[in-house]
């Protein structure tokens, strides 16, 4: 039963992020260079148009860091053991798939290609670790409440 629970976590965490970081780009229309929303019909003619435009690049690393915190926060909160972890595999899969569209796709800058691998895992940590600190206070504070209750 946990590796279900844990599979749909995963799979929860991985759409939220993806899903900011989708509606993260389509914020401001100016980027938008296309008419249909078709993503990955569209994206390499996107990234040509887009590549001398270092602030296009720095908000989606922002973006990307937001959607994967809130990502691995969705699955810290799903996951029963080990929440910090599996919140680190959300930023291991979205770090593959940017690495895959790095490779794909060769118009992103330098400065992007360097960040990615600072940006996934540390705002992945961050989602896991905030979880895990609000269990730890509410399981502290249960335990205070019964130590109170019993005197």
């Amino acid at each position: 039963m946990n590796f279900i629970r844990n599979t749909i976590a995963v799979l929860v965490g991985l759409g939220i992020a993806g899903l900011i970081i989708t509606l993260g780009i389509r914020v401001f229309p100016q980027w938008i260079t296309f008419e249909a929303f078709a993503p990955f019909e569209h994206w390499q003619r996107f990234l040509y148009s887009m590549r001398g435009d270092n602030a296009f690049f720095g908000f989606l690393l922002f973006i990307s860091g937001l959607g994967t915190t809130v990502g691995g926060v969705a699955t810290a909160l799903i996951v029963k053991y080990a929440k910090v972890a599996y919140a680190i595999l959300i930023g291991f899969i979205m770090l593959f798939i940017a690495m895959l569209d790095v490779i794909v796709f060769p118009y992103h800058p330098t400065f992007y290609k360097i960040s990615i691998f600072l940006t996934f895992f540390p705002f992945s940590w961050i989602g896991g670790k905030i979880v895990e600190i609000i269990y730890e206070r509410n399981k502290k504070k249960k335990i205070a409440d019964k130590m109170n209750k019993t005197k």
